[in-house]
């Protein structure tokens, strides 16, 4: 699968610069033309880019996500009968609500460092950094200056 960086390429090679002649010999409303279409055509091309780039990471995250939710499934099981049992155990040397209570403390503890962990891989997600990047390159040209504007 070709991006579209990959495929606008191609396209550069296909389709020359002007010269400055031409540039001479054309009238304003065909150079503007050109300059439309061309801002155009990059604008098509980022929004290809963004598009691949989304689907790529989201059917990695996708995956991802499936696989995490069957170790989860499992790993509540393995928790639950194991909360089951430790309840089991201490309501032999005490009374079960306390031991009730002791099991759901550890859990609530357990909890707490899962999201903590949770909340620093979520702030490490990197986005769309092709795309930012590639962005980050349109020339200043096609960038606003208003104060460099005169009237």
């Amino acid at each position: 699968m070709t991006t579209p960086t990959q495929s606008s390429a191609a396209d550069a090679r296909d389709h020359h610069p002007p010269s400055a002649e031409e540039i001479r010999g054309s009238s304003i409303g065909e150079l503007m033309r050109q300059v439309t279409s061309d801002l155009s055509t990059l604008m098509r091309q980022e929004v290809e880019l963004a598009k691949a780039e989304i689907r790529q990471e989201g059917k990695k995250a996708g995956k991802a996500a499936g696989l995490f939710g069957g170790a989860g499934f499992g790993a509540y099981m393995v928790a639950l009968f194991l909360s089951l049992a430790l309840w089991g155990g201490l309501s032999n040397v005490m009374d079960a609500g306390w031991a009730g209570l002791i099991v759901a403390v550890i859990w609530a503890a357990i909890a707490a460092l899962l999201y903590t962990m949770g909340r620093r891989n979520a702030e490490r997600i990197r986005g769309l950094k092709q795309t930012n990047d590639s962005v980050q390159r349109i020339p200043d040209a096609l960038k606003p200056h208003p104060e460099g504007v005169t009237r």
